[in-house]
């Protein structure tokens, strides 16, 4: 029988619908075009814009006068000041961080004395500042002639003459301890806390003494979090090294600031010097800090972080990948 008009045709019998598109291609053989971000790219012009404004500024104003730079920054009162510096500032950080050492596990300890001591000193000395304490230990000799070592009340046993022994440099290393061991007593406390409480109590069950514990189990996983808040307070005390200038003691800041005043008219080459030498320092202990923690990051990340070269030498590949990319659309 034939089928009546207007029938329904089968699915299988109907023709396919007409198109126009051509096959397309496989996924694998498909570019992946870029995401636009002209905002990101009209940002970074103004920026760079800005920069070259400043970098133009810094260099043709005549009133930095370069060529004073040039002879003031390798002089020699200049290097002897920033010799007193490194050496105030790595005596102070060593004390200090030893200081903030026993503090934090003054703090920590089960002794209720022990920890209002700690708490009390910490208290005091982030609360006076820094030119305070300096000024007060310059002037100690006019409080205690003599400094003694004896029984409470009772006879004195040794007896050391204040004036001799309170130098310059030791009131600068002195004064710049006791201000970093307050700060780094903290920095400690929240790195030993940082550790995980498993880890107390696998060394605990393992019978392991409770220093060689600190030494060799918490200490070293609390320096992952210690570091960088302490080189923190590291640059800062090499900038709080230009306070020493306060109680006679020459340092960077002080060779400058005495040499200002005998040539007034290179006060401004002179101050370049300083920051210019104050930023080579903290930069070498950002360094410091960056190869100290990807050291101590082994073991707790999958990969290391990269180096400075490593990052921009992919910085440098992905910008080139990405030039070519946009060539070639």
């Amino acid at each position: 029988m034939s089928e009546p008009p207007g029938a329904a045709v089968s699915l299988a019998e109907a023709p396919p619908p007409p198109t126009d598109r051509t096959p397309s291609k496989p996924l694998a053989a498909q570019r992946v075009q870029p995401l636009r971000r002209p905002g990101r790219w009209i940002v970074t012009a103004v920026v760079l814009v800005l920069v070259a404004q400043i970098l133009h500024g810094l260099v043709t104003n005549p009133f930095y006068q370069w060529d004073r730079f040039r002879y003031w920054f390798l002089r020699p009162a200049v290097l002897d000041g920033l010799l007193v510096t490194l050496e105030v500032a790595a005596l102070s950080a060593v004390l200090g961080l030893l200081g903030g050492i026993l503090l934090a596990l003054a703090r920590l300890s089960g002794s209720p004395v022990l920890r209002a001591v700690s708490w009390t000193y910490t208290w005091l000395f982030r609360s006076v500042p820094l030119i305070v304490v300096l000024i007060f230990l310059y002037n100690f000799s006019a409080l205690y002639k003599t400094l003694s070592l004896g029984v409470p009340f009772g006879p004195a046993f040794v007896t050391f003459d204040e004036s001799r022994l309170a130098t310059d440099m030791a009131i600068a290393v002195i004064g710049l301890s006791l201000n970093e061991a307050a700060y780094a007593a903290e920095v400690v406390r929240g790195g030993i806390l940082s550790v995980d409480q498993g880890q107390h109590e696998a060394a605990a069950a393992l019978g392991l003494p409770k220093g060689y514990q600190f030494r060799r189990i918490v200490f070293p996983q609390a320096l992952r979090s210690i570091t960088p808040n302490y080189v923190n307070q590291l640059i800062g005390l090499v900038k709080s090294t230009s306070l020493v200038f306060y109680v006679s003691l020459l340092d960077l800041f002080g060779a400058v600031q005495s040499m200002s005043s005998t040539y007034p008219g290179d006060v401004v080459p002179l101050l370049l010097v300083a920051t210019v030498w104050y930023l080579i320092l903290t930069s070498a202990v950002s360094v410091v800090q960056f190869y100290v923690e990807r050291y101590y990051a082994r073991g707790a990340t999958r990969t290391l972080p990269p180096t400075p070269v490593q990052r921009a030498r992919a910085g440098l590949a992905g910008l080139r990948d990405r030039l070519r990319r946009e060539a070639a659309v």
